[in-house]
């Protein structure tokens, strides 16, 4: 009785059969040994080795698994698995149904580790279940692979190109993403212009096709502007709000920060700087308003700000030729501020003018992609940083990559 109930609960079927079960109290596991009922032939099928058909058992080798926790207990499977010999005289072993796609877990364990893994960090996972995370980071490798294998791109038309590190400062890696669905569909290690044959290989590997790629989105990378040019031959670039915004900060930042050193008065206002009204306190706003802003002190700083919130106006233009001569005249009034950080800022913009204006026809918004990597950063901080970049792809392609791993694992539905 209690090895049918077993069988029932383990989704064991014929010919397979629980021959006994073991539990120890002591140490909270749980072994159910499994055999096959006698005289059984197995079938085998390798399309690449031209081989089907079923055979006989040759002769059997102990397998164990882990398998979810029954209650406290830690649940493995044993099995003395059969292999057969056809008839090339080659042995090989048979697959039972409960095998996982890394070596020694159940399907149904390898889903519930994945489920884990897409919420909490590895070593956590690893702490949580008892599984050494070396074997964690194998298992989600072979998954993320074998998903992988049935992405198409056929469909993929705009894309957004970013860089990110593994850990601060150090060992970029460079993300495709595909902005329509928005997903990760490409991570490569480094971030100079090969970076974009590297996607263009692997994008074409996908029934993409690279003269469809008609936009793309990227910051003013010298290094992603040449692969992109030489790689994507019908793409234009667009430069979107979201990076020259980071330009104009930077510069108003750099402004502040120099003025900050003589001015008593601009000590402690980074919060306020770095905010737009509309995100600002009250106690803000009002400072802003009652004590920099006042026509006699004429900051830099405020001068400054002035001119990042100008630019954020152009967005609002109605026509391309209003936006247009927005621009022109915001870059004329920053060229002659006579604030170096802002007039390099201007310069910049200047030099990817085509970009820039590029934005009014695609409305691309890279907002997606800062949106996906800080998934990526907070998976990065939960883990204090990955110290390989095959992890580090691994867990990008995980959380951001919107992979079907139920193709890969029918039991990972359930679980999610």
């Amino acid at each position: 009785m209690m090895k049918r109930v077993f069988e029932q609960a383990l989704g064991i079927q014929k010919p397979w059969v629980i021959s006994k079960v073991n539990f120890d109290v002591k140490n909270k596991r749980l072994d159910v040994h499994i055999s096959f009922e006698p005289g059984t032939r197995f079938e085998y099928l390798s399309e690449d080795e031209n081989i089907e058909g079923e055979f006989p058992v040759y002769d059997t080798k102990e397998k164990t698994w882990r398998h979810l926790n029954f209650f406290q207990h830690e649940c493995y499977l044993h099995c003395r698995l059969p292999r057969v010999k056809p008839e090339d005289g080659k042995i090989r072993q048979i697959k039972p149904p409960w095998a996982g796609k890394s070596l020694g877990f159940t399907l149904l364990f390898e889903a519930l580790l994945m489920q884990l893994c897409v919420e909490m960090p590895v070593n956590a996972v690893s702490r949580l279940t008892n599984v050494d995370d070396n074997k964690i980071w194998r298992m989600l490798a072979v998954y993320v692979e074998e998903a992988r294998k049935d992405e198409d791109f056929s469909d993929v038309t705009q894309l957004g190109v970013d860089e990110t590190s593994k850990r601060k400062h150090h060992d970029y890696v460079t993300l495709f993403v595909d902005l329509e669905s928005h997903k990760t569909i490409f991570v490569t290690e480094g971030k100079d212009n090969t970076t974009i044959k590297d996607f263009v290989e692997d994008f074409e590997a996908h029934n993409g096709n690279s003269d469809d790629i008609t936009d793309m989105s990227c910051d003013m990378s010298p290094a992603f502007i040449k692969g992109i040019t030489e790689n994507l031959p019908n793409a234009k670039i667009t430069f979107d709000k979201f990076h020259l915004m980071k330009v104009i900060n930077g510069a108003l930042s750099n402004v502040r920060k120099a003025e900050a050193q003589e001015n008593e008065l601009l000590k402690g206002t980074k919060n306020i700087f770095d905010k737009n009204r509309e995100n600002m306190t009250e106690k803000q706003l009002k400072h802003l308003q009652t004590k920099l802003e006042l026509k006699g002190l004429r900051l830099k700083t405020v001068r400054a700000f002035h001119l990042r919130e100008s630019f954020q106006e152009i967005y609002k233009a109605q026509t391309k030729n209003d936006f247009i001569q927005k621009l022109e005249k915001w870059y004329s009034w920053a060229r002659r501020c006579r604030l170096e950080p802002m007039k390099e800022a201007a310069k910049t913009i200047k030099a990817h003018w085509d970009g820039v204006v590029q934005w009014y026809d695609s409305r691309i918004n890279n907002g997606v992609l800062e949106g996906l990597n800080s998934l990526i950063q907070s998976a990065k901080s939960k883990a204090r940083g990955f110290k390989t970049f095959k992890n580090f792809k691994i867990i990008i392609y995980l959380v951001t990559g919107d992979l079907d791993f139920t193709k890969v694992n029918k039991h990972y539905e359930a679980l999610t």
